[in-house]
């Protein structure tokens, strides 16, 4: 089992801060780097009528997946920090530290005039076309991180892959641009679940259905409406998602997730049943992969 962080004792780093919702956030110098410690969200600061409370679990789970599928993605660890109260934190490297700058992608949808609609814009037609518009990097290339990065999604159940978490480095000496490794991932794996709705997934298929092929949805839209996942991913014949496909669905490996389930700290054993049953029953449905 990997073995758990007390970050309460490591040096702040001063003058880095960090955007987004769903919990406070600071930086740490830790074992030679800094890493962004992400909080849960208290209560009454949750955004949405869901509970975020596993936001933190399910940022590592799904960063830790993400890299189980050959993608490049933050590089996470679990760990715990005492104000007040202790409480479970995830730290997150931060890729930013050797002086590139971040770019999420609404910056950069904002630069392509042509778009249609802002930068926070989802709509799926939208954003391929800004991709193929910016001038950051070959377009091919973030067209297959774009699809790559779908796949994953679908796969995790990710409700909030929005253009705000995801995006480029670049040098800002140089003016190089690369794909920014995989960051945000704390609402993949239903962060909103609870232990009562844990168990009811657990003991009733048609809970469990409902959460592969009802909700959650892709913050991506046709026609303003948000994908479902098992609709757009049975009737979708963009190439590029097909080709996406092709690389990731033989890369997707239950044992091996249900491997980092049991090595992950903190969880219970409700929790651990839950995870590995839920990924397992993804992949099955929704991409035919049972092994």
């Amino acid at each position: 089992m990997t073995a758990p962080v007390d970050f309460t004792a490591c040096p702040r780093v001063t003058g880095r801060a960090y955007n987004g919702a769903n919990g406070k956030k600071i930086c740490v110098a830790f074992e030679g780097a800094r890493w962004m410690l992400k909080f849960p969200p208290p209560a009454g600061e949750r955004p949405t009528a869901l509970s975020y409370t596993n936001s933190c679990l399910s940022e590592h789970l799904a960063s830790s997946a993400f890299r189980l599928l050959g993608l490049d993605a933050q590089e996470t660890r679990l760990g715990t920090f005492r104000n007040g109260r202790e409480k479970v934190v995830c730290a997150c490297r931060d890729f930013t530290a050797d002086g590139r700058i971040l770019y999420d992608f609404c910056s950069v949808k904002n630069t392509v005039l042509e778009s249609e609609t802002g930068g926070a814009g989802t709509e799926l037609s939208d954003v391929l076309d800004a991709i193929d518009g910016q001038d950051f990097v070959d377009p091919a290339a973030i067209r297959a991180r774009f699809w790559d990065m779908f796949v994953a999604d679908a796969l995790l159940g990710n409700f909030d892959r929005h253009n705000g978490n995801w995006g480029f480095l670049v040098d800002p000496a140089t003016g190089a641009a690369e794909p920014a490794p995989v960051f945000d991932c704390g609402s993949c794996l239903l962060p909103q679940a609870d232990e009562a709705t844990m168990r009811r997934v657990l003991a009733d298929p048609a809970e469990l259905d409902a959460r592969i092929y009802v909700f959650p949805a892709s913050m991506l839209k046709i026609g303003g409406r948000k994908i479902n996942y098992a609709d757009f991913l049975a009737s979708s014949d963009d190439p590029d998602l097909a080709a996406a496909r092709a690389r990731i669905v033989p890369r997707i490996d239950p044992a091996a997730f249900a491997r980092l389930v049991a090595e992950t700290p903190y969880l219970t054993d409700l929790q651990r049943e839950f995870y590995t049953t839920y990924f397992a029953a993804r992949a099955s449905r929704l991409f035919g992969v049972s092994r």
